[in-house]
């Protein structure tokens, strides 16, 4: 995921060259105006899902209505505070389509991380060991099974960004107060972490499923070119292939939806040519 977020930034980076090369063309010929780039932390509450596992010997089951969590990790922040990317974070690379800066398309990126937790009772019905089964199990990664998008969820989509400015700085001629407004699509790409019988495994990152969501919010502009924006958000999220394998157990997949709701606050900076 490193060398993920490393190859975005060279790519951001990239633009920004090119386009501040190509600064004494006419701006009205380019379809972006200017940028904005953002980075910060994210906070997430998940509705319950039903978690259907088709086990590479054939075996099919259902967790049904299985409740999860996230982990912020936030003090990690202060315990390793160069490794920024342990804790949920966003990023955000965007792209001014007018000079009044209220219209946007943006490069979005939620590394939130995705925890069934362990000890809860849930109905489970389907085959395992080639046995029918239809009942109440306790998740329990030594006896069953552990289930969590740690390294994580992993959402990219595209948003669409409206901006409103509200408040004015007179006293300095810019903008002071900006409510926004965002819709996205996108793709997951999760590293799914998976125990079956107290054998585990961190899967491969994989794309696996879509997503869609809406967003809303302010920025604060402390200062001309730099912004805090705190922003809610809630979607709805779909895997259909989600790796589960174990180091023994291979070709086993996972398929679930649910639902989302996202507290966010980044820094932003927008990037003038």
């Amino acid at each position: 995921m490193k060398k993920a977020i490393a190859t975005c930034l060279l790519l951001s980076a990239f633009a920004i060259t090119a386009f501040s090369q190509d600064k004494k063309e006419d701006k009205d010929t380019r379809w972006f105006k200017s940028m904005y780039f953002q980075w910060g932390y994210n906070i997430e509450t998940y509705t319950h899902s039903d978690i259907h596992f088709k086990m590479g010997n054939d075996d099919r089951f259902t967790l049904h209505h299985a409740r999860a969590h996230d982990r912020n990790n936030y003090d990690d922040i202060l315990k390793k505070p160069l490794e920024i990317s342990i804790p949920q974070y966003n990023y955000r690379i965007g792209f001014y389509l007018n000079h009044e800066h209220t219209k946007a398309v943006e490069l979005n990126f939620d590394h939130a991380k995705y925890i069934v937790s362990d000890g809860q009772t849930v109905h489970v019905t389907g085959t395992i060991d080639g046995v029918p089964v239809d009942g109440d199990s306790v998740l329990n990664p030594n006896r069953f099974l552990h289930f969590e998008h740690t390294d994580g969820a992993n959402w990219l989509h595209i948003n669409y960004v409206r901006i409103y400015h509200w408040v004015p700085n007179k006293a300095h001629d810019r903008k002071l107060l900006d409510a926004v407004a965002k819709i996205g699509a996108g793709i997951n790409i999760p590293r799914t972490d998976f125990t079956w019988r107290g054998q585990r495994l961190n899967n491969d990152f994989h794309v696996a499923g879509y997503n869609a969501s809406v967003e809303g919010g302010l920025r604060f502009y402390p200062f001309k070119k730099i912004y805090i924006e705190t922003t809610a958000k809630t979607g709805y999220v779909k895997y259909l292939n989600a790796l589960a394998n174990t180091i023994d157990n291979k070709g086993n997949r996972a398929r679930q939806s649910f639902g989302y709701l996202e507290g966010i606050a980044t820094i932003g900076f927008d990037i003038g040519f």
